[in-house]
């Protein structure tokens, strides 16, 4: 790679791509293509096929999509497989239409079968039924990952590259409780409870599910990882996690204590729990030379502090 090479993120403002953006910064990338969701719908082929032509981009990183938690997938199921399936489509052809040196596509873990041999490794995909609460964006996304897989079969060439990371957080997260994902949407519910004073806090479910969490920062390490090095011969795809988990329960926890809330917390059994538990194994990533960096507790104090720092924006996205 080159210092100027044309670099694509889609989904530069949200969770990942504006890590991703951050990254590229700091090592001296300054050809950046950045366009808002305003500027380019990505669910309009005809316009990405424009925005590709104009531009070739060198590089894509694919971070846009819908995405949310257990009350948004319940709620919206249809819009979440025509959006993401629709740009991961757009955006693929249209990137193998252009010549593009390299592709990486976000996928989830939410692809895994629901009951699943723990930790996950990648050859257990497609061997199980998936959670069913978030069936229909798992499903879009295997079909991201399978195109990935299908253009490199098809052209003989190893350019698209699908990652699966676990639960993402940090800077630029969704904190809305009805849409965000559980460890931003639990900040936000504890920050307003210590605010006003209550003296108790209602949350979804038993709280013994457990879940991987990973920095957002050590996504963008493992990208740039990725658009630099030889993946040539790499096995795809790739599982992308920190290599630890914690119930629900102790995440809860963990955020009261942070943000000093005291009261009691109680947990609403009759609400679905989601998947038992949900850890990978990234020991494909890890051979390439990738380690996740970040401490878990460092990086949640730095996320409630960007929420307090933005914290009317925050609530204004809800």
């Amino acid at each position: 790679m080159n210092k100027t090479d044309k670099i694509f993120i889609a989904g530069h403002t949200g969770l990942i791509g504006s890590a991703v953006v951050r990254r590229l910064q700091d090592e001296g990338f300054v050809n950046l293509l950045l366009a808002r969701h305003a500027d380019l719908e990505l669910t309009n082929a005809a316009a990405v096929d424009v925005f590709f032509e104009q531009h070739l981009p060198d590089y894509v990183i694919l971070a846009a999509g819908r995405v949310g938690g257990i009350i948004e997938n319940q709620t919206y199921p249809a819009d979440f497989m025509n959006a993401n399936l629709a740009i991961q489509l757009n955006v693929l052809k249209a990137a193998h239409c252009a010549g593009v040196r390299k592709l990486i596509l976000f996928a989830s873990s939410c692809m895994y079968p629901r009951e699943c041999p723990q930790p996950m490794a990648e050859t257990a995909l497609l061997s199980g039924y998936p959670e069913p609460t978030s069936l229909a964006y798992a499903i879009s996304k295997l079909a991201g990952m399978q195109m990935c897989l299908a253009y490199n079969q098809q052209y003989g060439e190893q350019r698209f590259i699908p990652v699966i990371p676990n639960s993402a957080f940090g800077p630029n997260d969704n904190f809305d409780p009805k849409s965000g994902h559980v460890l931003s949407s639990l900040i936000r519910r504890f920050h307003e409870a210590h605010q006003t004073g209550a003296e108790s806090l209602t949350l979804w479910g038993s709280g013994t599910p457990r879940r991987e969490f990973i920095y957002t920062d050590d996504i963008a390490d493992a990208c740039i990882a990725l658009l630099k090095g030889n993946t040539s011969t790499l096995e795809l795809p790739l599982n992308l996690g920190a290599g630890q988990d914690i119930s629900i329960r102790e995440l809860a926890e963990t955020i009261a204590c942070m943000i000093g809330y005291s009261g009691a917390i109680e947990w609403d059994t009759g609400k679905p729990d989601g998947a038992p538990r949900k850890l990978l194994d990234s020991s494909r990533l890890r051979a390439f030379g990738w380690q996740p960096s970040a401490d878990f507790e460092g990086s949640l104090k730095d996320t409630y502090q960007w929420y307090l720092n933005n914290i009317e924006n925050a609530a204004a996205c809800s």
